[in-house]
């Protein structure tokens, strides 16, 4: 039984993988909207330090996605 799921483990694991980006991206955003709401007048600087947070952490999603291609 184990050697039939075994095709199919990379796809999971990428899966399980993507949780994390999806989570942090969440809590990048919602942390940018509670500052923007607390100074508005910081608003652009948060805004770009937002993106350079999610360009990272869409990185760490690239890296997921392609290490089951390189690993055996």
């Amino acid at each position: 039984m184990l050697a039939a799921v075994e095709g199919s483990v990379s796809t999971i694991g990428y899966g399980l993988a993507a949780i994390g980006p999806g989570v942090g991206v969440g809590i990048v955003i919602g942390k940018t909207i509670e500052g923007t709401a607390r100074q508005p007048e910081m608003a652009g600087a948060l805004r770009g330090n937002m993106f350079l947070g999610i360009a990272l952490i869409e990185a760490l999603a690239l890296i997921g996605i392609a290490t089951p291609f390189f690993l055996p």
